[in-house]
């Protein structure tokens, strides 16, 4: 079965060379979708044979569906510019492709390793962090959210035993900085699904709760799922993710 490998991207010449190495064993079209990069990503991406498009950026959904719409073959699969496949996960899915299995469900997740820098990052509830990415073409699409957008299929769905690598963030500082961006976009989903009658109960509304989330949050992640494993880092990240759930209770509130 063909597979269409899609990306969106911009500014992204350090790491989309190593993403395209990783896909080319089965990748039959690739497929970079650049919303106005100013560095070499255009150029680095044609020289490891990909089909490179210009689309203003829409919104991380929009953007994503946009690329699915693109892809020719009967399979695709989405990555973030960030995201490679590890040797093995490229072996399982070269399997379930020549051999026809693929069909047997409508998408695949595909877990994912999230590094900090150079660090792996296994624990405090950031691994598996399964991510469903490989659908039949006409499937399904991303969700129309602002972030932590994520595709839905009508059909079945089974998670890959292999993992990807998502080179996310060079420091822990870059992660605090997309905290701040994610935190401000999730108030604002919210606040549009509340008006739109999406959401049917206020769970901001009540202040002792609100207070004592981001509590609840550092403690779930750093000693129930096991953060404290993956020693100051995984004391930083807690920390730092218990301060975006608190940033974005406060952002929800705020002008309500």
């Amino acid at each position: 079965m063909p597979i269409s490998v899609v990306i969106v991207a911009k500014n992204e010449e350090k790491k989309i060379g190593m993403v395209l190495d990783a896909v080319q064993s089965i990748a039959d079209e690739i497929i970079v979708v650049d919303s106005g990069s100013t560095d070499q990503t255009v150029s680095v991406a044609e020289s490891h044979g990909a089909r490179c498009l210009f689309q203003e950026w829409l919104g991380y959904s929009a953007q994503k569906n946009f690329a699915l719409e693109l892809a020719a073959c009967d399979w695709v699969l989405s990555l973030d510019a960030d995201e490679v496949l590890t040797p093995e996960l490229q072996k399982e899915i070269l399997e379930l492709k020549i051999t026809g299995e693929i069909n047997q469900f409508e998408g695949y997740k595909l877990p994912r390793v999230l590094l900090i820098g150079n660090k792996q990052i296994r624990f405090g509830g950031f691994y598996p962090d399964a991510q469903l990415r490989l659908i039949k073409k006409g499937s399904g699409q991303f969700n129309n959210r602002m972030v932590h957008e994520a595709i839905k299929v009508s059909g079945a769905v089974r998670t890959l035993n292999n993992h990807m690598l998502h080179y996310g963030y060079n420091s822990v500082e870059e992660f605090s900085q997309a905290m701040e961006k994610y935190a401000r976009l999730s108030a604002e989903e919210y606040k549009k699904q509340q008006a739109s009658g999406g959401e049917h109960k206020d769970k901001y509304s009540n202040s002792l709760a609100c207070y004592l989330r981001p509590v609840w949050t550092f403690t779930y992640r750093y000693l129930l799922r096991g953060g404290i494993m993956d020693g100051v880092l995984g004391l930083q990240l807690a920390l730092e993710y218990s301060i975006y759930v608190n940033k974005k209770i406060q952002y929800t509130r705020s002008n309500k």
